[in-house]
């Protein structure tokens, strides 16, 4: 069974605030999951929105992007 075609807003805002992020930091895709000990397509697919990530992988990414995780989800409805 594939993913769904259709995004939920609020992966898609943090998958944006992650990219947004590492872009900043000026690393790759491929750098911040060796970071974080992720294969860079998981965080390529965290990126378009399309994984619902656990609290684990949230901590992981925030400590790759060296910010406190609540940057990543501060503001967003649930």
């Amino acid at each position: 069974m594939g993913r769904s075609t259709l995004r939920n807003p609020t992966q898609t805002a943090i998958g944006l605030r992650i990219r947004e992020r590492r872009t900043a930091l000026g690393i790759s895709q491929s750098a911040l999951a060796e970071r974080c000990g992720m294969h860079f397509t998981f965080v390529s697919s965290i990126e378009r929105g399309e994984r619902n990530i656990s609290m684990s992988t949230l901590l992981r990414l925030a400590e790759g992007l060296q910010i406190n995780p609540a940057e990543i989800v501060d503001g967003l409805k649930w």
